[in-house]
């Protein structure tokens, strides 16, 4: 009995692992499709008009890259949302997760929050987590009014936004919400191509 419970777990195991291997390579295909588009040339991003804020959270700094990707390119200042308490990546982390979002009991901020009256066009930006906004993200909004500002949201992800970016036009009072833009987490590689897609992407707005 203990024999064949042993070989079933190693079953479950070896099926879990083609899943997930068959999932990163679609998203390394999707990727490397994506980029091939941004690749081989420079663009350089346009001044907006106006003061420009990026506000951004970040866990594991890919979308703090990202933000500061975009400063690089804009000036302005920048903002980072930070929790009171230190959010870890624990074995039971995307469980503690699940429970914030199915109860809306986010974490609490740290910090005043920057006055938005100074900005002409604010960027926000964090990382999707279970498809939708980090929960660092969902309190944010539910403590800010945009009062009639230029938002653009922006994203950072393993590979599905989701409803990222559906949720964050229904939390963010009096915004103006412009286009928005997604990232997925790319190896060193695709850097270029990363600047070269902010770029275009800013040039769009």
């Amino acid at each position: 009995m203990l024999k064949t419970i042993f070989y079933i777990i190693i079953l479950i195991a070896v099926i879990g692992a083609a899943i997930g291997g068959w999932h990163l390579y679609r998203v390394a295909q999707r990727n490397a499709k994506e980029m091939a588009q941004y690749e081989g040339k420079t663009i350089s991003a346009k001044p907006l008009a106006g003061k420009t804020l990026i506000v951004y959270y970040s866990l594991s700094n890919h979308t703090k890259d990202i933000a500061e990707r975009i400063q690089k390119n804009l000036g302005g200042d920048i903002y980072e949302i930070k929790t009171k308490e230190k959010i870890k990546t624990t074995p039971w982390f995307y469980l503690t997760l699940k429970r914030q979002l199915s109860e809306k009991k986010y974490p609490e901020l740290s910090g005043a929050m920057p006055d938005f009256s100074k900005y002409d066009t604010i960027f926000v930006g964090g990382p999707v987590w279970w498809y939708t906004m980090s929960t660092p993200m969902y309190s944010f909004l539910q403590q800010a009014n945009f009062a009639g500002k230029k938002v653009v949201p922006f994203s950072t992800q393993g590979s599905n936004y989701g409803t990222y970016f559906e949720d964050f036009a229904k939390m963010a009072k009096n915004a103006k919400i412009q286009k928005s833009a997604s990232f997925n987490n790319m190896p060193e590689k695709y850097n270029s191509a990363v600047d070269n897609k902010i770029a275009a992407w800013l040039n769009s707005l």
